[in-house]
Formats: structure tokens, C-alpha cells, sequence
């Protein structure tokens, strides 16, 4: 494995590069890092290097071992295409690439979707997030945890997040965690969370990438309803809901298949 880093606007992206073969790009999710998602072992995707992709796994700018500004428009999911699409350039510059993306991942993969679709194969969208109708109330959320991160003190901020409850499909394995933010950003990333939502649907059907649809039951804050509504917006998709984390354990076996279709 060989680690890198990216320069972009206000922000420097770390980035590991493993394996041989068409490149597969990894976003994760909302206060997530390539360490968090490694540690949590939920959907190893770095198991698609022994299917014979390259995996390149990043952390968004402000997460893990990314910098970034205190600007709340630097952590819209649009703004967090632009990152993704510079990526890709550096990575790839002269063929397309695929993609797997979790919540706020799959919102930035959708959103460099809908800018440069020539620069995708296809690719993966897990666990989609609060879009359209469903999002207002999300969005306050990360309003309010954006102004707790400012008034609280750290242990009682740190409570706070930890006393969040665990979606039902997740009750045997829940572990409260430290978000991997920087707290002098947290506000800024919340802020730009807030004020993120999927591409408007007339978007969206535009899309001709093949996409693969992957949502686990359960979870307010990745409603199955997005799935579904994605399913029927997107002209080529397919549509897997999990179950149980057993189901979800087998996610990158379902991608490496689906990607391998597509090279």
C-alpha cells in the first residue's frame, strides 16, 4: 500500500493507492475516515483488490488525515464532487473509473455523476441518505449539532453524540465513536451537511452509468425509501436492500460482480 496526498482548493486529501487493475474509488461517509470505516470492518471494499481492481480510499476533506477550511460551503456534497473528480484525474487521467460511496459518499458520488459522467464505468451507492422530502429534518440535526459542537463543553458534547441510538439493524454490534473531524471543523461540516441534498430528480434521470444500489433497513437517517425512489429515477440500476449486517458483510462481493460486469 502507498500513500499519497492531493492538493485542492483549501485542502490537502490523503489518499491510499493499493492493489492492480481498473481503479475503484472509496468515499465514506459523514464523520467517517478511511481508518473508521477500516476499523468498523461493516463492508470491507478494500477486499476488491483481490478481485483485481485498484482501490484508491480517501478521506473527505476535513476527515481523518484531510485538512480543510472552516467554511461550511467547502462540505457541501457538491463541493465534495469537485474533490472527488481532481481524484480521479490524478488517479486515472485517461480512462474512467468506478466508484462506491456510503451516505455522504454516495451523495458526492451522484453529484460528480451528474458533472462529468464520462469519467465513470459505474458505480456503487451505499447506504443512501435523507434526500428531497426526507431531508429537512436531517438537515436541522446537523444545524444542531453544529451549534452543540460550539455552546457545549467537550465531555458533554462527547455524551451527547455517544447517547445518539443505534438503528435496530445495528443493535448487536453499536459502538459509540469519536467522529474523525478535527472539533475546530466539526461546526463547518455539519454546516455543510445541513445544507446538502442528493441532485434534484431531474437530474438524476439523466444519469446512464449503471448503478448499484445497496441500503440496509431500519435507519432513519438512510431511509429504504431513497433506494427505491433512486430505483425508478436512474436509467440503468439495480436494487439490493439489507436485512441484517450478515447481509451487509457481503456488499463487496455484490460490487467486485457488479463492477466486474461493467470493466
Amino acid at each position: 500500500m502507498s500513500e499519497h496526498t492531493l492538493t485542492v482548493d483549501g485542502a490537502v486529501l490523503s489518499y491510499d493507492d493499493r492493489g492492480s487493475g481498473p481503479v475503484v474509488i472509496v468515499a465514506h461517509g459523514l464523520t467517517m475516515s478511511r481508518a473508521a470505516d477500516r476499523k468498523q470492518g461493516l463492508a470491507a471494499f478494500e477486499e476488491l483488490i483481490k478481485d483485481g481492481f485498484r482501490v484508491i480510499s480517501y478521506d473527505a476533506r476535513g476527515h481523518g488525515e484531510s485538512t480543510g477550511r472552516s467554511e461550511p460551503a467547502d462540505y457541501l456534497w457538491s463541493r465534495l464532487a469537485d474533490d472527488l473528480l481532481a481524484l480521479a484525474d490524478v488517479v486515472s487521467p485517461t480512462a474512467p473509473v468506478h466508484a462506491v460511496g456510503t451516505s455522504m459518499g454516495t451523495g458526492t458520488i451522484l453529484h460528480a455523476l451528474i458533472r462529468r459522467p464520462q469519467r465513470f464505468r459505474s458505480v456503487a451507492l451505499t447506504a443512501p441518505p435523507t434526500a428531497w422530502g426526507t431531508r429537512p429534518a436531517q438537515q436541522e440535526m446537523y444545524k444542531g449539532l453544529a451549534v452543540a459542537a460550539e455552546t457545549l463543553p467537550r465531555d458533554e458534547f462527547a455524551a451527547l453524540n455517544s447517547a445518539a441510538p443505534a438503528p435496530p439493524i445495528f443493535a448487536e454490534i453499536w459502538e459509540p465513536r469519536e467522529p474523525s473531524i478535527d472539533m475546530a471543523l466539526f461546526p463547518s461540516v455539519m454546516r455543510g451537511a445541513g445544507r446538502s441534498d442528493l441532485p434534484a430528480e431531474e437530474e438524476v434521470t439523466g444519469i446512464t452509468v449503471p448503478v448499484l444500489l445497496l441500503a440496509w433497513a431500519t435507519d432513519p437517517a438512510h431511509p429504504v425509501s431513497t433506494t427505491e425512489k433512486l430505483h425508478t429515477l436512474l436509467t440503468v440500476s439495480e436494487a439490493v436492500v439489507a436485512e441484517d449486517v450478515a447481509s451487509i458483510r457481503m456488499w463487496p462481493s455484490r460490487v467486485a460482480n457488479f463492477f466486474t460486469k461493467h470493466s
